[in-house]
């Protein structure tokens, strides 16, 4: 998966899994298989979300542009031609 973590990160993310779980469902999972549902969600789920968040990024970038070439147009100067 083209999706790399830090061990810290790694380790913060399994520790929120298994703190979901016994919070939400009332059970407690190991650190194995909150790490095999992590590798899941990377492998599975992760690009939608990491899709979703490059056309946000690039709807930012559109409209960063627009602006800036409405920006430029403006300072153009009229060419007088006799």
């Amino acid at each position: 998966m083209f999706i790399r973590f830090t061990k810290a990160q790694q380790e913060m993310m399994i520790e929120d899994i298994q703190r979901f779980f016994y919070n939400q469902r009332d059970e407690e999972l190991s650190e194995f298989e909150a790490e095999r549902l992590l590798d899941f969600m990377k492998e599975h789920i992760a690009p939608y979300i990491y899709n979703a968040a490059l056309s946000d990024a690039k709807y930012v970038v559109e409209r960063q542009y627009a602006s800036i070439e409405e920006e430029l147009m403006a300072l153009e100067r009229p060419i007088n031609r006799k």
